[in-house]
């Protein structure tokens, strides 16, 4: 069961959508460094198909894509979730793990973004980033992260 702490309309996490982004709470990864260490606890409202529903009737047609920020201790859940998302209300889906490496068998997004936040690399607009953005090409996840590289002058 997934739960979720907070949510945010943002416009950088995932580059050229409007993204209703979902802060998903009990995180496993412990990243050094974290931000939002509260969001480690097993707390906040479950996140089902009716939550998604009333999440994204606030926004109606304003979101393009729907952002899983987390959730990598219930991997199984934010894909069965991203499928509901995509069939019924059409929005494009995005998932946000701390991990490092792709999960196998992750078909239902139409963007990834992996690695925890390090400040001393920065975040995808940096050459020096250790994140990562992939987007889902036909069954194929490509690397567009340098896409995002700000460059020197």
């Amino acid at each position: 069961m997934l739960k979720y702490y907070n949510y945010d309309i943002v416009f950088q996490e995932i580059p050229d959508e409007v993204t209703l982004a979902v802060n998903l709470t009990n995180c496993p990864n412990r990243c050094q460094g974290c931000h939002s260490p509260h969001l480690r606890e097993d707390i906040g409202t479950v996140l089902d198909e009716a939550e998604i529903g009333k999440l994204i009737a606030q926004y109606d047609r304003c979101i393009t894509c729907f952002c899983f920020m987390g959730g990598d201790a219930d991997k199984q859940e934010v894909e069965r979730l991203a499928r509901y998302i995509r069939d019924h209300f059409r929005l494009k889906t995005a998932w946000y793990s701390g991990r490092n490496e792709l999960p196998e068998d992750t078909m239902s997004f139409d963007y990834i973004k992996l690695g925890p936040y390090m400040p001393e690399f920065g975040g995808l607009k940096s050459q020096h980033t250790n994140q990562h953005l992939y987007l889902n090409s036909n069954g194929t996840y490509i690397d567009i992260t340098s896409n995002y590289w700000e460059t020197q002058l």
